[in-house]
């Protein structure tokens, strides 16, 4: 009987358990874990925070009490895998409660460690009321500090995916808050004038944005920043990026590749064939150039989970590349993405020519239509979709899952205006921003 053993217990990891014991009802699967929950909803969690929603274990998609009584999976939580003798088939396993340690073999290695939110090393930023938010605990301990603290100004490091998330949210609460970015632009995997929609956003719900500066110090009250302004702040997130857990593999000589992942092949096996890495700490390529890419998201993972949980059955489907398509909510817009962008395709040198259309969501005619603004990247000699973005008030998620699907279709600019969408009133136009891309396009 084949024996399984999954580091990690959470998106990636409990999908590919899931998945192997669906598949094959007799093979031996255990999943290991360092924290004390498996299986939560990450993206869920500026949400609880924010108050949206009310209940916080409504993340919890598992627990190791069903994995064992449905499935007849082990889910050992609180325990962490510290070593991997590759030669041996086996890992060595610390019972973080107890310090006891024993090893345990395997057939099958599947490593879905995730990965750890970037905390600088700054003065100050061990403080109490200094937080960052990756897992259930961080949330746990964000929400309990507001709601026992009760802060009043907050400052944010960070204008990605969570930093915009979180302004939204303690903005719900009636925090102040001041975000801080690095860069000239927020959102940098949006081009630059899309990303000012956002920024146009934020400001216009009182969020103070402050770009092309960073925290150079933080005490008691203050956040200091490196152009010389000071800020008010009884509470401070650290949101400036995620460190893929690699120091496991790594240990076991396992390879990593340009992106700080680790290496993988198109099944997902790494340097040692028995041995599997998905998730936000895995190596991948871009759907389109072929180039290492790594997207720490959470379709992949799960994507890909079930391409390793195939091939351990024996029916291998090789991964085709990611494209990165992503969405997120700022207030009253959203925001969605999906292949290059234009610094991307600048960086790489390729051919490129770029089509926008502002319009409407809907039918203009009817009460509830929103502006939304598409833009799509293209070769001019192939026609090749290289990428697209898309900012408004309401239907942005559906144009891009359209042009995803486009590209992994490979289906051209001029397809587009060809697409017979559906349309009503409340949901389209007879010609939707879709179709008019490539009309505009049409040459």
């Amino acid at each position: 009987m084949k024996k399984v053993i999954i580091v990690g217990a959470v998106a990636g990891g409990a999908t590919a358990a899931g998945q192997l014991r669906f598949y094959n009802k007799e093979m031996s699967i255990t999943v290991y874990d360092r924290d004390s929950t498996m299986s939560y909803a990450a993206c869920g969690t500026p949400y609880v925070i924010g108050e949206v929603i009310e209940d916080e274990t409504s993340l919890l998609m598992a627990d190791p009490e069903k994995f064992q009584h449905k499935r007849n999976i082990k889910v050992k939580l609180e325990h962490e895998v510290v070593e991997i003798l590759r030669a041996e088939k086996k890992i060595l396993v610390r019972n973080l409660n107890t310090g006891e340690e024993f090893h345990d073999s395997y057939d099958v290695l599947i490593l879905s460690p995730g990965g750890s939110a970037i905390r600088p090393d700054i003065e100050g930023s061990q403080q109490k009321h200094v937080f960052t938010l990756r897992s259930y605990g961080d949330m746990q301990d964000i929400h309990s500090y507001i709601q026992r603290e009760k802060p009043l100004r907050c400052v944010i490091s960070g204008a990605g995916f969570i930093g915009l998330e979180m302004a939204e949210n303690l903005k719900h609460l009636g925090l102040e808050v001041d975000l801080v970015h690095k860069s000239s632009a927020i959102l940098s995997i949006l081009d630059k004038d899309l990303s000012q929609l956002l920024h146009a956003e934020l400001e216009k719900n009182d969020v103070r944005v402050h770009t092309e500066t960073v925290i150079d110090k933080i005490d008691d009250r203050h956040v200091y920043l490196s152009d010389g302004k000071s800020l008010k702040a009884d509470f401070v997130l650290m949101s400036i990026g995620l460190k893929p857990n690699t120091v496991l593999a790594e240990s076991s000589g396992l390879s990593l590749g340009e992106t700080g992942g680790i290496r993988t092949n198109e099944f997902m096996q790494t340097d040692d064939e028995s041995i599997y890495a998905i998730g936000d700490a895995s190596e991948n390529v871009d759907f389109i150039t072929g180039d290492p890419k790594r997207v720490p998201l959470a379709w992949p993972a799960h994507r890909q989970a079930f391409l390793v949980a195939q091939h351990i059955v024996g029916n291998p489907i090789a991964k085709k590349g990611l494209l990165g398509t992503s969405a997120l909510k700022v207030f009253s817009l959203d925001a969605a993405m999906t292949g290059l962008t234009e610094t991307a395709i600048k960086e790489k040198g390729l051919n490129a020519q770029t089509v926008t259309h502002t319009g409407n969501s809907n039918a203009g005619y009817y009460p509830d239509h929103e502006k939304l603004t598409l833009k799509v990247h293209y070769n001019p000699e192939t026609r090749q979709i290289l990428g697209a973005q898309c900012v408004g008030g309401k239907g942005v998620d559906k144009r891009i899952d359209v042009l995803a699907t486009a590209i992994f279709g490979g289906l051209t600019i001029d397809d587009l205006q060809a697409l017979e969408l559906s349309y009503a009133p409340p949901f389209s136009s007879p010609k939707d921003p879709v179709n008019m891309i490539g009309y505009k396009a049409f040459d």
